[in-house]
């Protein structure tokens, strides 16, 4: 199981302590942040790992390409173009992961549960897009079980392996579902 230490909005001298404490994979949500703070750590601290965990877009998709070492909201056909042009471009391929919008929320990001199948089969046949997993962020007003039930049922039937399931508040409910990838924050870095 691999915990995402959620690093959006805390700068460089906030993270530095983490990392030497031995945290080694880090989540961002927006492209131009990561770009501010990352590269002079990764620099420093060889063998850390960056994980794009908010929503991308198509025209950020060459730089994160080039930054991240996994991207968790691939969640459109636009998304699958721009990712497939760049990883071949840069001959750099972050690991993938299907952001599923379970609770069908209008607000958030992902694909509706119902067209997450056809979604990935698009990914791998149409774009060549090594997806290796699942994204969900259960809505808040509900309770997360069903959800990552649901997410790690598409993943099974889709031979995927990697579940990002689970935050701060739920993050031991994901790991019963049988989440891979935990993304926490707030635990351990404090309220924003």
């Amino acid at each position: 199981m691999t915990l995402i230490a959620v690093s959006k909005t805390f700068d460089a001298d906030a993270i530095m302590p983490v990392i030497e404490a031995g945290q080694r994979v880090f989540g961002e949500n927006r492209v131009q942040e990561a770009k501010a703070k990352w590269p002079g750590l990764i620099s420093a601290y060889p063998g850390v790992a960056l994980h794009m965990i908010g929503p991308l877009q198509s025209n950020k998709a060459k730089e994160a390409v080039a930054l991240f070492d996994a991207i968790h909201s691939v969640d459109r056909p636009s998304i699958c173009e721009a990712l497939a042009r760049e990883i071949n471009a840069q001959k750099r391929r972050p690991e993938l992961f299907v952001q599923i919008n379970t609770g069908e929320e209008p607000q958030k990001a992902g694909i509706a549960a119902a067209e997450a199948d056809d979604f990935i089969a698009s990914c791998r046949e149409n774009h060549n897009l090594p997806i290796s997993g699942l994204m969900c962020i259960p809505p808040v007003d509900e309770a997360p079980a069903p959800h990552f039930a649901l997410t790690a049922k598409i993943a099974a039937r889709n031979g995927l392996k990697n579940l990002s399931m689970g935050m701060s508040a739920d993050f031991a409910i994901a790991i019963q579902f049988g989440a891979t990838h935990v993304r926490v924050g707030s635990a351990i870095f404090g309220h924003r």
